[in-house]
């Protein structure tokens, strides 16, 4: 036999050439091969072992290097092909080296492949059954059984033809596994694995039953007892083959691992199985076997464990045996210890299915493997293959919700912060699909069972959190497309869009199972204060159940609304949104303090249409139930925050609402039509009805309160006019009905919506006046149909017959109740924000402040319908205090702004006013108390007050005060009477009584005063009033504050009195009873008291002082008494002789004083400090003009004019300044060193020669200018003077700059002063 080629020299000269070839390439030469020289080497036992096995090796290199040729050798004769295929099967008997057994087992499979014969597979078949049939025992049989299994592995027919042709070779087959040989058994193992497993696990169709189950059997028997590692790894391939298929999982299940007897010869020893043994006879072994491959070390079978004890629970339902095995304990073991993705999935799929089976949780499985599981989830969590910890997400949400409430998996805080932290690392996940298994994981933790003792309230927050934040990188606009877009495409679950969708509808589910956690909370008094919670903790806001509602509420608020509005914006998910108005309604529970401004915000945000529209799309037809409940639960409680917030005090507001609950629990949920069909079914007739809360007209009901609550946040579900006529459709139709009336809930809700949408609907004539007269005089409160809005005002007084009736009781009830929102409450009155506590605030609010919201609607209602005017008088003259004071307050804005609208308003006024002021005059006696009602105390006062803002409000170029006679002399006729019998201590009244009589005297021409004067003289009523207040301010420091009266009071009589001593010199009236006033305690006062003096009483003593020194301080009015500290002591010396009773000390003290005003800030007090150094320098140059240069000279004056110019430029040009510096040229002459001064404001008026000067500030630096020129030398200095001047006069007259009314008159309070500026 040379080498390489394959044949044997001494007997291949006899065979037939015919069977020789040399194979391969021509040109190569190839290899010799003889197939008789083979086939007699095999044949033949004298040819050695070794020249067997390289002619095996030779045909093994010709059948993978030249494939078909020995096919085409073969072909020649079927005989020889298939004794050639006997000869290598009788090797596997035969040959005992490994190595050639090896060699046979290849060239048989390789030739078979090559020969691709269905008579040669058969005939291999048949040979190796008649073997086994020939022989008594399969002791030599390995190498067989080991080709038998890699040719059906090869050659998937024979697997096939096997199964179903040959029942005694599966025989044998099944009889060899009874055989002691593990390694016998291995093989036979490794055939039935391969024959399951070919071509799909067709084949394994195909076998019988009974010897399926046969093998099932035998396999539970071989596994029990299989040692070698080979076999072991065998059988349980086989296994994971057999619980593919349900009937032999069935089989496996309930097989016992009896011991079946071996054939005699085949010695099987009886001792086999110690383990079964030990185990009872009716226990399943399955269970038992696969924990124990779970215990192995080796991880291949570890994973075929779990997967086959899968495959058994998915087909036999049967998951008790595995539990009672302690399975799940060794399950929980692998996953807490296991690395290996698909140990992990594995185990996770095992548990999962185990969970199914209330006895995995009531034998405390997962109390035992809870802790395994967490902990094993933040391993998986950081693997990349993502399908691991969806799983292990998955098993954790099972058992979540599975367990029973009786058994706690957390009682310890430690247990959930572990649970929550691997949760929250699964929303944290880069995948998607994750974080929705993760959320739904949440959803099951956020139940009442599984809060530990305290509540960890800290770590929900951070998981809520952590979802909310994940909204931010969702695409919403493709999953709003792909559900637009599934009638045209075939909907694929794992696209991009349905993955958003559905982490978007688990994180509602979770959120909604945080809303009711947080419910239940509430409702135990020991989870609200989470009573068990560390001392170290206890100051923490965000570990609190407050705080969890709160962040529920912001989270709802910002990010949940609009990302489920936007992703619901085209194509509405009922599932979506079914939660979402859940958890919308959770809110109401969770948060009821600031439930009025969420509910204001929601349906101001359309929260009424979005869910009428979403029922109308969804639920109509019955579709969608529980999002339909949901809609209607979320409206229900909408409506009832936004009624409770009309009056939440009131019994009828209750039962209202009450009323209003069960319309729409009867009938909300079958209201599912479009909001276009309402007005159809508000017109509808609704026939005969049989119950109040239910039918047509219910319905009808609820329809009006809908529109009327969202047309009041700004939300018109229908077109104003449509409102306006259905509503009236309605009131005729109610009206039509003998003895039916709207519910009150309905009646307020129908005035409302036609008072709102009046101005664009047509007038209503008679009739429709008439029904809604009808309507309204059904109810017996109409405060109890009083919604308060400007439109209900305006529609009631709109109608003469309608404002007879109601427009008293409306405006009653627009002035007394409170605003229903923040930005409608009504600002402060004018007269509560002018206080005299500080100068700057007094100057600041002597201009007049804009009325407040409230007030200007009034206004315009007065200006539409000027009766509105005279119901106020009446409330002001005849109604308790407080809404006599907001009508005053009213009143008092429309005649301060009554040049906005009529300009006879105080003519058409003050008759009224007289005829209220006459009375209140009969009504009192002799003194307040006797004789006189409660009503009249309160209401004089104000009507005072009234006639004085109305006196100082009106122009003095009023054609009315052309003389002083008809209504304004008999008011001040009444107005006098009545405070000279007013008690001293009655400062209500008194204050606004004189501060009318100061304005009338005032205000009034001087030729039109004579009468005013005369009366207002000779009442000594009045003038004992005056005394009385002098006197008791006189009292010393020491006395009681109540003793001295209230400095407004004080100020109004030094300006009433002021006014009489001016108007008794103009007139030369006659004094009836003069009055007492000292003089010392003036002066004292302005000096030692200024700073404890409020400034409004300053500049009323400073006016007196004024008028008294320009009457030269002596007046038949006033009584001056003076002191030793003003005139020094008796007898006097000249100079206090001529200044007699102020006298020399008295003018210094004086001077003084003015000149520490004159740096004041405060305007009223700058003017009158100014005025009064006039007036005392006029004084001293008529009774002492060396006193008079003294005090023009003092320096302290220079550097007064110099503090005034150092304020600003505007300050040069002030009156007050300008009028300074005038005094001081004019008593001064040149010896005052002005100069500088003066440039300073020429060159002011110089660079103001474009600039358009106020009246007074004209008028002041005219005067300045005229005194320079007869004052100051020099021809620049006049030329300068006259270029002014000139300026001057072509300047048109700008409006006075002074911060007062009309005629130059300035309320502080209660008090009015007439700004005068000689």
């Amino acid at each position: 036999m040379s080498s390489g080629d394959i044949f044997y020299d001494k007997i291949h000269f006899r065979h037939d050439p015919k069977w020789s070839g040399r194979l391969g390439p021509a040109e190569g030469g190839g290899q010799m091969l003889c197939v008789a020289c083979v086939i007699e080497m095999i044949e033949s036992e004298d040819i050695s072992s070794a020249r067997k096995s390289f002619a095996l090796i030779g045909i093994l290199q010709v059948l993978r290097c030249s494939p078909g040729a020995l096919r085409e050798l073969l072909r020649q004769d079927s005989s020889v092909s298939l004794r050639f295929t006997a000869s290598l099967l009788g090797m596997l008997h035969t040959v005992e080296d490994q190595a050639t057994l090896e060699k046979v087992d290849q060239v048989l499979v390789q030739l078979l492949l090559e020969l691709q014969s269905e008579v040669s597979y058969r005939f291999v078949l048949d040979e190796i059954t008649n073997q086994l049939n020939d022989r008594l025992g399969v002791k030599d049989f390995l190498p067989t059984f080991n080709f038998l299994g890699n040719l059906v592995e090869a050659v998937p027919n024979t697997a096939n033809s096997l199964v179903t042709q040959y029942g005694p070779l599966q025989e044998h087959l099944c009889s060899a596994l009874l055989y002691p040989d593990e390694a016998l058994k291995a093989s036979v193992v490794y055939v039935w694995l391969k024959l399951f497993r070919t071509a799909g696990g067709s084949a394994a169709q195909s076998l019988p039953v009974a010897i399926r189950d046969r093998v099932c059997m035998l396999l539970l028997q071989t596994l029990a007892n299989a040692s070698s590692p080979n076999l072991t790894r065998n059988c349980v391939g086989l296994l994971w083959s057999l619980v593919q298929l349900p009937e032999a999982v069935s089989v496996l299940m309930n097989g016992k691992r009896d011991q079946t007897p071996c054939h005699e010869n085949q010695s099987v020893p009886t001792g086999s199985g110690q383990n079964q043994e030990q185990q009872s006879p009716d226990q399943c072994p399955l269970p038992l076997m696969l924990k124990k491959l779970l215990m192995s070390g080796d991880e291949a079978l570890q994973v075929t464990s779990a997967r086959c004890i899968a495959l058994v629970l998915v087909h036999s339902q049967c998951s008790a045996p595995f539990i009672q095995a302690d399975v799940p304990e060794f399950l929980f073991d692998r996953v807490a210890s296991s690395n290996s993705e698909v140990m992990l999935w594995s185990a996770y799929s095992c548990l999962l299915l185990l969970t199914e089976d209330p006895l995995f949780f009531s034998q405390c499985h997962s109390v035992y493997g809870i802790e395994s599981l967490v902990r094993s989830l933040k391993e998986a969590l950081q693997l990349t293959n993502m399908e691991v910890p969806k799983q292990g997400l998955l098993l954790l949400t099972e058992i979540l919700e599975r367990q029973p409430p009786s058994e706690r998996l957390f009682p310890s805080a430690s247990g959930f912060e572990a649970v929550s932290e691997a949760v929250l690392g699964g929303v944290s996940s880069s995948c998607l699909r994750v974080t929705t298994h993760a959320a739904s994981a949440a959803s099951a933790l956020f139940r009442l069972n599984h809060q530990s003792r305290p509540v960890q309230y800290g770590k929900i927050v951070a998981l809520i959190e952590a979802i909310t934040n994940k909204f931010s990188a969702l695409p919403l606009h493709s999953a709003a497309a792909h559900r637009s877009s599934r009638s045209l495409k075939r909907f694929n679950p794992s696209s991009e869009a349905s993955t958003c969708e559905g982490f978007l509808l688990q994180s509602m589910i979770c959120f909604q199972a945080a809303c009711r956690l947080a419910e239940e909370c509430l409702s135990e008094p020991v989870l609200k204060e989470n009573t068990f919670t560390a001392p170290s903790k206890h100051g923490h806001a965000e570990d609190s159940l407050e705080f969890l509602c709160q962040c529920l509420l912001c989270c709802c608020d910002s990010v949940w609304m609009p990302t489920v509005i936007r992703m619901c914006e085209h194509a509405p998910n009922a599932q979506i949104l079914q939660y979402f108005y859940s958890v919308l309604s959770s809110q109401f529970t969770l948060c009821p303090s600031l439930m009025p401004a969420f509910a204001n915000k929601l349906a101001s945000s359309g929260f009424f249409r979005l869910p009428l529209e979403h029922k109308s799309l969804l639920c109509a037809g019955n579709r969608h139930p529980y999002l339909n409940m949901s809609c209607c639960g979320f409206l229900q409680k909408l409506i009832k925050c936004l009624l409770y917030q009309s009056d939440p005090d009131s019994d009828s507001c209750q039962h209202d609402v009450e009323e209003v609950e069960n319309l729409l629990l009867y009938n909300l949920p079958a209201l599912c039509c479009r909001l276009s069909d309402w007005p159809s079914l508000l017109r509808e007739a609704p026939g005969l009805q049989l119950c109040d809360y239910k039918g047509l007209r219910a319905t009808q009901y609820c329809l009006v309160i809908m529109l009327q609550l969202a047309l009041q946040q700004g939300d018109r579900l229908l077109p104003e006019q449509t409102a306006f006529s259905s509503v009236m459709w309605l009131l005729h139709s109610v009206e039509a009905q003998a003895g039916s009336a709207l519910p009150r809930c309905v009646l307020r809700s129908a005035l409302y919506l036609l008072a709102v949408t009046q101005d664009k609907s047509p007038t209503l004539d008679a009739a429709p006046l008439n029904c809604i007269s009808k309507a309204l005089s059904s109810c017996q409160s109409f405060p109890s149909l009083y919604i308060r809005h400007p439109a209900l005002l305006h529609f009631i007084w709109r109608y003469p017959g309608l404002a007879e009736k109601y427009g008293p009781l409306v405006l009653e009830l627009w002035l007394t109740k409170k605003a229903q929102h923040r930005d409608a409450e009504p600002t402060p009155a004018a007269t509560a924000v002018r206080r005299e506590s500080h100068a700057d605030e007094e100057h600041r609010t002597g201009t007049e402040q804009e009325p407040d919201t409230e007030t200007m609607e009034l206004l315009t209602l007065t200006e539409d319908h000027p009766a509105v005017m005279l119901t106020l008088l009446d409330m002001v003259c005849s109604r308790e205090a407080s809404l006599a004071g907001r009508a005053l307050a009213v009143l008092e804005a429309l005649i301060c702004r009554q040049r906005d609208y009529d300009a006879d308003l105080c003519a058409n006024l003050r008759p009224a006013l007289l005829q209220a002021l006459k009375m209140l005059s009969v009504n009192m006696g002799q003194e307040l108390g006797q004789g006189h009602t409660a009503q009249a105390v309160n209401s004089l006062p104000l009507v005072l007050k009234l006639l004085c803002a109305m006196q100082a409000s009106d122009p003095p170029s009023s054609s009315s005060y052309s003389k002083m006679d008809g209504v304004h002399f008999k008011l001040l006729y009444h107005v006098s009477n009545v405070a000279g019998r007013l008690k001293p201590t009655d400062t209500g009244s008194l204050l606004p009584a004189l501060s009318y009589l100061y304005c009338c005297l005032s205000l009034s021409p001087a030729h039109c005063t004579d009468r005013a004067v005369t009366v207002l003289l000779s009442n000594s009523g009045l003038t004992d009033q005056l005394q009385a207040v002098f006197s008791s301010s006189s009292c010393p420091s020491s006395s009681p504050p109540s003793a001295c009266p209230p400095s407004a009071l004080l100020c109004c009589s030094h300006l009433l009195l002021s006014s009489l001593i001016t108007l008794q010199r103009v007139h030369s009236a006659q004094v009836k009873k003069s009055i007492g006033w000292s003089l010392n305690a003036a002066v004292h006062r302005l000096l030692v008291q200024k700073r404890n003096t409020d400034n409004l009483l300053l500049v009323s003593y400073l006016n007196l002082l004024q008028v008294l020194l320009d009457a030269d301080l002596a007046s038949a009015v006033v009584r001056l008494s003076t002191g030793p500290g003003l005139v020094g002591s008796r007898p006097l010396g000249v100079e206090d002789g001529a200044l007699y009773p102020l006298g020399s000390r008295g003018t210094q003290c004086l001077s003084t004083v003015l000149s520490g005003l004159l740096l004041q800030k405060h305007e009223l007090l700058l003017r009158a400090s100014v005025n009064c150094l006039s007036s005392l320098l006029g004084f001293l140059q008529r009774r002492s003009p060396p006193t008079e240069k003294y005090v023009a000279n003092q320096p302290y004056s220079q550097f007064l004019v110099y503090f005034l110019l150092s304020s600003g430029d505007s300050s040069c040009l002030h009156p007050v300044t300008l009028r300074l510096i005038s005094l001081l040229l004019q008593h001064g002459g040149t010896s005052v060193p002005l100069e500088p001064c003066l440039h300073q404001v020429m060159e002011a008026a110089e660079r103001g020669r474009r600039e358009v000067l106020s009246e007074e500030s004209a008028q002041a630096l005219r005067l300045l200018l005229s005194q320079i020129q007869s004052t100051v030398p020099g021809p620049l200095m006049k030329q300068r003077v006259t270029a002014v001047m000139e300026s001057l006069d072509l300047q048109a007259p700008a409006e006075s700059c002074s911060p007062g009314r009309p005629g130059n008159v300035v309320r502080i309070g209660d008090v009015s002063i007439c700004l005068t500026l000689p």
